[in-house]
């Protein structure tokens, strides 16, 4: 009896932590440049950098939920190394290679609901001229089937 009611608690415990099915179709996701850190940039460069925009563009089959929206594009070659979803909040780490030097390590929070996401994500790593970093806003919203 106790095995059948600890099954099922942790049968209901992870149905309560999936995500919601998010309507399948064509989703923006774009991240704005916040916050930026690049030694050895001059200053203008710096200031054009800052706010920013740019769009990827997925495509949500039905079913899926906000990890699909979140998940790196492939030709990045990003490894996830930590991801939590649930309660309407998500966290995600990653470690994305640089053709040189150490690898950037970027880490992703938010919100989520049935609508899309808002979050923010925080880059760091090395330049050739020093540390670096940067910090994005991210925004994921519907925009057709």
């Amino acid at each position: 009896m106790v095995p059948t009611i600890l099954s099922t608690l942790v049968l209901l415990a992870s149905a309560s932590t999936a995500s919601p099915a998010m309507a399948p179709g064509r989703w923006d996701v774009t991240s704005t440049v916040a916050e930026v850190s690049l030694p050895g940039v001059p200053g203008f460069i710096v200031r054009m950098i800052r706010g920013k925009s740019k769009a990827e563009h997925k495509r949500l089959t039905a079913g899926q939920g906000v990890e699909a929206l979140i998940a790196p594009d492939p030709k990045a070659q990003c490894h996830v190394d930590s991801q939590r979803i649930e309660d309407g909040r998500y966290s995600q780490a990653l470690t994305c290679p640089q053709k040189k030097g150490a690898p950037l390590r970027i880490l992703r929070a938010g919100t989520f609901d049935a609508s899309g996401f808002a979050g923010r994500a925080s880059i760091t790593g090395t330049s050739p001229k020093g540390p670096m970093s940067m910090v994005l806003t991210q925004r994921a919203v519907r925009i057709g089937n």
